[in-house]
């Protein structure tokens, strides 16, 4: 299986976070995904660059976060990487969990919420803090089995 990887760096800044969705955007497109599921990968990307930029450095620092696009043919796979300080992911996922509709929004846990967004909008997540935290994300190309080419209409039935 051919795939290729893209990566690029960009300052721990909040409006690099932009730069990094418009890439991951095109990348999408280009590998064919639907509307929705782009704007799904967005979505997550966005927030885990978000949470690297608010996140992983002192005010005082000046970070660096680094995405990597695994573009193969069946899937894309984000990383995003930083070399800021850690967390304990068992600790915030066991913050996690459906959203009560009884609570209003200012009661929702603003620290495990990007995190339960990330793993409801990408079919596999991954989340190591080893050395800064690295989130790898996986969206499948067609998991539902829906083919290429859907467009065209068959106008016998297949047996």
């Amino acid at each position: 299986m051919t795939s290729d990887f893209v990566e690029m760096k960009i300052p721990a800044e909040p409006e690099y976070v932009g730069v990094v969705r418009l890439t991951v955007s095109g990348i999408a497109n280009r590998m064919g995904y639907s509307y929705d599921d782009i704007e799904d990968i967005k979505i997550a990307v966005s927030e885990a660059c978000t949470n690297a930029v608010n996140h992983a450095y002192p005010e005082e620092e000046v970070g660096q976060v680094t995405v990597g696009f695994g573009v193969y043919e069946d899937r894309l796979e984000v990383m995003v990487l930083d070399r800021g300080k850690s967390f304990n992911f068992e600790e915030i996922q066991g913050k996690l969990g459906p959203v009560n509709s009884e609570k209003s929004i200012e009661q929702l846990n603003e620290g495990g919420l990007g995190l339960f967004l990330i793993e409801s909008l990408m079919d596999k997540v991954e989340i190591s803090g080893e050395d800064g935290v690295v989130v790898m994300m996986t969206k499948f190309l067609h998991r539902d089995g829906v083919e290429v080419d859907a467009s065209k209409v068959s106008s016998s039935p297949q047996q």
